[in-house]
């Protein structure tokens, strides 16, 4: 299959109004694949590679190829004829071509990695169109956002291949791959009867991690047990979601991602060879905690499971304790469909209490809510409220498990936006928040385009185009218009946010954490924003 086949069929769902007519765009394409181009396009159109990291993104592509790798993030005309820069001698690109070249630059290390990896991308840059060539460029720098979410893509597979949706997503979150789930389901052979059973084949592997379940989120804990009560209430611990399989002394450790970094994390491994049984799965966190127990920031934990090779001081002084909070298979028996009574029940039986994660039942909301209070006090995020008889629903945010979690405000200021793509495109989307700077100025935080209505979409871009720096204007009509348009800083918003973490790519130090758009705030004026000695305070005390 070509290159430009997809591209196109990536520029129809981007474009396409609903949600159905992107299914059967991807569907449509998935049908004309041959078996080995399956697992490529579904990764592709999910904004994804099959070899997940490959050590290229937007910085690398601009060091390597120049600006002329960059083209608006909505792309030109997938039918627009290669431009002078793309070689019209070589034939054009397939998937294979495309995969295989993406295989051989995450393959590449040692001396000269980065002339040989400009070597590389710049042959497939080199033969690709400008449509291929934008749409490499987003899809190596994760910014892809054409409207082909998860969701769309299983029932797109179903859709391709025959089958119920609920087939599709059985398989995805038993087998981890939506890739490799597509990929039997049109393989297997003609009919759907074939598909399905095929689909059928995927089951809980230990060693073989699953996608975790998912919390959706409630404003108060009184909200939560409006929705599920009575329940437990555990401890929502601000570290790195881990995926534990056992099987013997053989243990794995997996990221929320699905990604392995046992040889990373040693101690995980140690914990889970004290367990009372021979073969598990454990879903968990583990995170780095400071004098009596108390959490430390989400960067020092992050820091040291990210921290690659031999065992070093900084593994010594900063261990990551693990806290399970769920059992999905004991000794050959699996128990994702269990209810978590019986789950947590075995998990008791087998974990010893200080590696798992304090809860309580009740349906007294008082008493959640003190439990709630101590959480936080201990420096976690919050809670998580849980249904008693839910199984173990892998992959999906449903209402069995919801976190609550205290929430932070600030009143910021805009200093610039992006043009968004896809359904906002023709809107400035992309928010870039400054705090005021008491000795003049403003200090960036960070970016959000979260939290935005399509009401508040069509004001914001119209208020800060009367804001706009002279420059950065758009020419022609906006609905074609990319790019960053900066602002002078008089709007105000209101920002929700997790929390404050450190960060060097802001000048400040600091960026928030998970930044959503309350509202607007044209009753204040720039002057009476909150400032960076206020975010700081915040980061000092969650440090602290």
């Amino acid at each position: 299959m070509l290159l430009s086949e997809l591209v196109r069929t990536s520029a129809a769902v981007a474009g396409a109004p609903g949600r159905k007519a992107k299914i059967e765009a991807i569907a449509d394409l998935l049908r004309q694949a041959a078996p080995a181009e399956v697992p490529v396009a579904v990764a592709f159109l999910s904004g994804e590679l099959r070899q997940r990291q490959i050590g290229v993104g937007f910085a690398a592509i601009r060091d390597l190829l120049g600006d002329t790798a960059y083209a608006s993030p909505d792309g030109p005309d997938p039918d627009q004829p290669p431009g002078s820069a793309s070689d019209h001698t070589a034939p054009p690109l397939t998937l294979a071509d495309v995969d295989a070249a993406f295989a051989a630059i995450g393959a590449i290390s040692g001396p000269g990695t980065q002339a040989e990896r400009r070597r590389l991308l710049g042959a497939v840059f080199t033969r690709a169109t400008p449509a291929e060539r934008s749409f490499l460029t987003r899809l190596l720098g994760g910014e892809l956002h054409q409207g082909a979410l998860e969701g769309v893509m299983s029932d797109a597979v179903a859709r391709a291949a025959g089958v119920r949706p609920e087939e599709v997503r059985r398989a995805h979150l038993l087998g981890g791959s939506l890739p490799a789930v597509a990929q039997a389901a049109l393989s297997a052979g003609d009919g759907p009867e074939a598909a399905s059973a095929a689909l059928g084949e995927f089951h809980l592997q230990v060693g073989r991690p699953l996608r975790p379940m998912l919390a959706a989120s409630a404003p108060t804990v009184a909200a939560a047990f409006e929705r599920v009560s009575p329940a437990a209430v555990e401890w929502k611990i601000d570290g790195i979601r881990i995926q534990v399989h056992r099987q013997g002394s053989q243990v794995t450790v997996f990221t929320r991602s699905l990604d392995d970094i046992t040889a990373r994390l040693p101690e995980i491994t140690a914990a889970v060879l004290g367990a009372t049984a021979d073969s598990l799965v454990l879903d968990g966190e583990a995170i780095a905690l400071g004098r009596r127990g108390r959490a430390r920031p989400f960067q020092v934990t992050a820091s040291r499971a990210g921290t690659q090779g031999a065992p070093g001081a900084d593994r010594a002084d900063v261990p990551l304790t693990p806290f399970f909070f769920d059992l999905l298979h004991l000794d050959g028996r699996d128990l994702i469909d269990e209810p978590a009574t019986q789950r947590q029940h075995l998990l008791a039986a087998v974990l010893p209490a200080d590696v798992r994660v304090p809860r309580i039942v009740t349906s007294d909301v008082a008493e959640a809510e003190r439990f709630f209070a101590d959480a936080v006090g201990r420096g976690h995020e919050g809670v998580v409220v849980k249904s008693l008889d839910a199984p173990y629903a892998a992959g999906r945010r449903g209402s069995e498990w919801i976190k609550v979690k205290p929430r932070h405000t600030l009143d910021l200021v805009v200093l610039a936006a992006e043009w968004g793509h896809g359904r906002r495109r023709g809107w400035l989307s992309n928010l870039h928040l400054g705090a005021r700077d008491p000795a003049g100025g403003f200090v960036m935080l960070g970016k959000t385009f979260k939290g935005l209505t399509d009401q508040m979409l069509g004001w914001q871009t119209s208020r800060l185009l009367e804001l706009a720096e002279q420059a950065t204007q758009p020419a022609g009509d906006p609905a074609r218009a990319y790019g960053v348009v900066r602002v002078r800083p008089e709007l105000v918003v209101e920002i929700a946010f997790d929390g404050v973490q450190a960060s060097p790519r802001y000048p400040g130090g600091v960026a928030l954490r998970f930044a959503r758009v309350l509202r607007y705030r044209p009753d204040k004026t720039a002057a009476a924003a909150d400032t960076i000695d206020a975010v700081r305070a915040i980061w000092t005390g969650a440090a602290g």
